[in-house]
């Protein structure tokens, strides 16, 4: 198992893990991929078994306290000496599930942020998932007012060092 930042070699492997993961209303696109990529590659945490993708931990930096929708859209926003680093998506492979992958990368990303000296990580997640992230450390901030990506209902929880 190796663990790595993203490329462009890695757009089509990125785009078929999370069309797995996410409902089509959800799951970002191949071209969200490549924008993604292009401004904040070096914020996403890949676990590759050989050659294949198997889970992966993205989402950008910036000085905004809270997660909006428009982050999700908007990869250009990223700023690489900003407070907060958010999560958008932790995806793995519905055959690779319940083997502590996703929560390695969780704690690479985590321990990477409090070397980058960010305030700490935000990310949303629907509420069947909140006792999930609790575990890294993650509080439940209440349902988001400022993302309802997807049509659905989010909590924020957030991370503070």
């Amino acid at each position: 198992m190796e663990i790595r930042t993203a490329g462009t070699e890695d757009i089509t492997a990125l785009t078929a893990v999370e069309a797995e993961c996410f409902p089509p209303a959800e799951a970002a696109t191949a071209q969200e991929f490549v924008e993604r990529v292009r401004y904040y590659g070096n914020h996403f945490w890949l676990l590759y078994e050989g050659d294949k993708l198997i889970s992966f931990v993205d989402g950008f930096v910036t000085d905004e306290a809270d997660l909006t929708d428009e982050m999700y859209e908007n990869a250009a926003m990223h700023n690489e000496d900003g407070a907060w680093q958010m999560i958008f998506g932790v995806n793995t492979l519905p055959e690779y599930r319940k083997h502590g992958y996703a929560g390695q990368l969780l704690r690479r990303a985590i321990d990477d942020a409090r070397q980058q000296h960010r305030k700490g990580l935000v990310l949303t997640c629907k509420e069947r998932l909140l006792p999930y992230y609790a575990q890294f450390g993650f509080r439940d901030e209440g349902v988001s007012d400022k993302s309802t990506h997807g049509n659905v209902v989010w909590h924020q929880m957030r991370l503070t060092f």
